[in-house]
């Protein structure tokens, strides 16, 4: 077996919510469409507090949304609200210009509250980054499961390990969330030229070798490895085909041409961005 690649996570704060953020890294800058993982960290919110991401631009990407625990609010400039669950995917693709806002139920700030979940990133293929946005709540029981052996996936998104998701990825794309009880073993196939996985927790030996919990493991191309459970363990997997060419990200932007970023950038300063209804609060553009 090639030696994969081990991207250990930088902690970052979003808002007051503490992350471990693997990618991008400049080790690596893409796994398949992901460009970016956070990975949301345990959190406890006292009664009158919560997460509260305010008003916030994006193009040329799909954000996909997922909790293991606690719930948020999506609200976005197409009109979208919905609350969402663990289990549930959010998924909003930016096109040429999106805002949204993410936020704890104001039930749940009254009573206090707990969050843990992952937010990770797709960007759109050249021909779609560009288009029209949109928004999509699955609900935790439209995703497709298989239990067997010991070993419980449920497909995110994508296609692999013999399941479809209903999300609609722009392009080939792999996101599992596996479950697997104490020595049990899954093969992770050769089914998409670029793979990772994260292990959120447990321990877990891939061809022999541990992993090192909560940093992302890119795994060599061309090569179907065997994953083995020490004990119980909690892991997603992520990939798909490479990027149809290099992309450049600045804030929260995506975009295969620089001149795009630049422009979006102009444009939310100027205030030139669709807003999210009931929404006057924003976060500024970085300098």
């Amino acid at each position: 077996m090639n030696t994969p690649l081990v991207i250990r996570p930088r902690a970052e704060d979003v808002e007051g919510q503490p992350i471990l953020r693997p990618l991008p890294s400049a080790q690596c800058r893409s796994v398949g469409p992901f460009v970016f993982f956070d990975h949301m960290l345990e959190t406890r919110y006292p009664p009158g507090r919560g997460m509260n991401v305010r008003q916030h631009p994006h193009i040329g990407l799909s954000t996909l949304t997922y909790l293991f625990d606690g719930e948020i609010v999506h609200k976005d400039s197409l009109g979208s609200e919905q609350q969402v669950k663990p289990g549930d995917v959010s998924w909003m693709t930016a096109g040429s210009a999106i805002a949204h806002v993410e936020r704890t139920p104001a039930e749940l700030v009254a009573s206090g509250s707990s969050l843990h979940g992952l937010q990770i990133w797709l960007a759109s293929p050249k021909t779609l980054e560009q288009g029209p946005g949109h928004y999509s709540h699955h609900p935790a029981a439209s995703l497709p499961v298989s239990d067997n052996l010991g070993v419980r996936i449920r497909l995110v998104a994508g296609s692999g390990f013999c399941l479809t998701s209903p999300v609609p990825v722009l392009s080939p794309t792999l996101y599992a969330d596996i479950h697997m009880e104490s020595a049990t073993t899954l093969l992770i196939a050769d089914e998409y030229a670029e793979r990772a996985i994260y292990l959120l927790e447990g321990e877990a030996q891939l061809e022999g070798e541990a992993l090192e919990p909560r940093s992302l493991v890119v795994l060599p191309t061309g090569q179907s490895l065997t994953l083995f459970a020490e004990g119980e363990c909690h892991l997603v997997v992520i990939g798909g085909a490479p990027l149809d060419g290099p992309r450049r990200m600045n804030w929260n932007f995506v975009a295969s041409d620089p001149a795009l970023i630049d422009s979006a950038r102009q444009r939310w300063a100027a205030g030139d961005w669709p807003t999210v209804p009931g929404e006057s609060e924003r976060i500024e553009l970085p300098r």
